[in-house]
């Protein structure tokens, strides 16, 4: 629990240092998407752009680890999809789906990958964070802008999506970074700085911006309470189950790589579907709750894991 601890808590502190800032008015009032439009234009997509850029995909070769890891996140997915989608519709439904399939993988992975198994696990946890932030998080995308559409003709929404995921950063950014590492050209020195700056402040912004929101958030009668418990719940316990069931039964995977499948799974929703929520205002309540609710009760189910797969000590 001490290993999970030290990863959970800087979170909340990021979390709570937004919330107080914006409820003593240090934050005004568009604080939130001012934040989150930093993340969505220039954070996020520095960071995208800078993963796949140096990713060395010959030490990234780990078929079995990716098939298990993406199969359990899209399995999660569409099931998520299929439970939400006539409640919420297509656009809201595929944030919801986002929130039950996106483990916290860049974020805490690293560090609990680190304190578990030591530098071992980082190609590993590279891999997920590569599949959750460009498969899972860009195929979010994709449905978003489709769910978003008014026109029901099937060539202007077409048409409309298109051009909307041509410029959608979120999207273009790792588009732009593999084509870049197929170059093998290194990444000038200034650049690769610049890169990781911007990149390595995305999620401590995201956190901030989740916390300004959560002091303007007002009860309403739009709050789904059994939405967020159905959503922590496929989160922390059915991700996890699939990814045991894929990596131990289907593929075979042992050792520290079948633990790390289950475990990376395991981790709380990331803050990758609130910017999403909150740049596209669809379901953001519900979104910034689970991710509070599933970071807090990780810290009981990851420990549990940690247990389960034998990484208990």
């Amino acid at each position: 629990m001490l290993a999970t601890l030290s990863v959970v808590l800087p979170i909340f502190g990021i979390v709570l240092a937004g919330y107080i800032c914006r409820r003593v008015r240090i934050f005004g009032e568009t604080a939130t998407s001012e934040l989150n439009r930093f993340v969505v234009w220039l954070g996020l997509p520095a960071l995208f752009f800078h993963i796949t850029a140096k990713a060395d995909w010959a030490d990234l070769y780990q078929p079995a680890f990716t098939a298990a890891f993406t199969l359990a996140c899209f399995i999660v997915f569409f099931l998520t999809l299929a439970l939400r989608i006539r409640k919420r519709g297509l656009a809201e439904g595929s944030v919801d789906a986002l929130n039950a399939a996106y483990p916290n993988s860049g974020y805490m992975g690293f560090p609990l990958g680190f304190l578990v198994f030591g530098p071992e696990s980082y190609p590993f946890v590279a891999i997920s964070a590569i599949v959750t932030v460009c498969l899972v998080f860009g195929f979010a995308i994709v449905l978003l802008e489709i769910g978003i559409q008014e026109q029901r003709r099937f060539w202007p929404t077409l048409r409309k999506v298109s051009l909307s995921l041509v410029k959608n950063p979120l999207l273009v950014a790792p588009a732009l970074g593999v084509a870049y590492g197929a170059t093998g050209l290194p990444l000038p020195q200034s650049a690769d700085s610049l890169l990781s700056l911007l990149g390595s402040a995305a999620s401590p912004c995201a956190l901030v911006a989740l916390g300004t929101f959560m002091a303007d958030r007002k009860p309403s009668p739009d709050d789904d309470a059994k939405g967020v418990a159905l959503l922590t719940a496929l989160k922390l316990f059915l991700l996890p189950a699939v990814a045991w069931v894929l990596a131990y039964y289907v593929f075979g995977l042992t050792g520290m790589v079948a633990s790390l499948t289950v475990l990376l799974c395991a981790l709380p929703t990331g803050t990758g579907p609130f910017m999403l929520a909150e740049y596209y205002k669809r379901g953001a309540t519900v979104t910034a709750q689970t991710i509070l609710y599933s970071t807090v009760l990780s810290v009981i189910t990851m420990s549990i894991l940690l247990i389960l797969t034998g990484q208990g000590g």
